[in-house]
């Protein structure tokens, strides 16, 4: 990859950049998984799901963006830091929202399921815990429909406060 040479903290920077694309694109993939498995049971997918899965696009999205102008050299450090700290402001929103429930639940003693687990067999499950208000998905009851649900969330939520530990260095000039 080419790009200015700003020795070590320039590698640092593109290595902790490469971090947070992979961890965010585990932490999409995840969640947009779990939303499409909410609409095709025709539930309206919750709002942490729906807040996650919006906060790491445009994260992923900033990262690409900051990438870019990285190696064109044109990366205004000053307002780089600044939009680093409200990036580090959302995650740490997703962190908070995503984990409060899921802190307290014991994955292994959630309901059994297997690795070849079936959407069909997961909707029916979710049917039978599903606390529907308005047709809208209760998060915290959602998240306990089986154990396969509980570790990726507690996957999603450690990705979450993974990348509130990776902010770059600033001062490359």
């Amino acid at each position: 990859m080419a790009g200015p040479d700003y020795g070590a903290l320039g590698a640092t920077f593109k290595i902790v950049r490469l971090l947070q694309v992979i961890s965010l694109l585990g932490c999409i993939g995840m969640a947009a998984n779990f939303i499409s498995e909410m609409v095709s049971q025709d539930n309206s997918p919750s709002e942490e799901l729906v807040g996650t899965l919006s906060v790491t696009c445009i994260a992923i999205l900033y990262c690409a963006i900051t990438v870019i102008l990285h190696i064109d050299n044109i990366l205004p450090y000053l307002v780089n830091t600044g939009v680093d700290g409200l990036m580090l402001i959302a995650l740490s929103v997703v962190a908070i929202v995503v984990g409060k429930p899921l802190s307290y639940l014991d994955c292994q003693a959630v309901g059994t399921s297997s690795v070849a687990e079936s959407t069909s067999q997961l909707g029916s499950e979710l049917k039978d815990t599903f606390n529907k208000q308005g047709g809208r998905v209760a998060y915290s009851n959602w998240i306990g429909a089986s154990k396969t649900t509980c570790y990726e969330m507690k996957a999603i939520w450690g990705l979450s406060i993974a990348l509130c530990k990776t902010v770059p260095p600033k001062d490359m000039a």
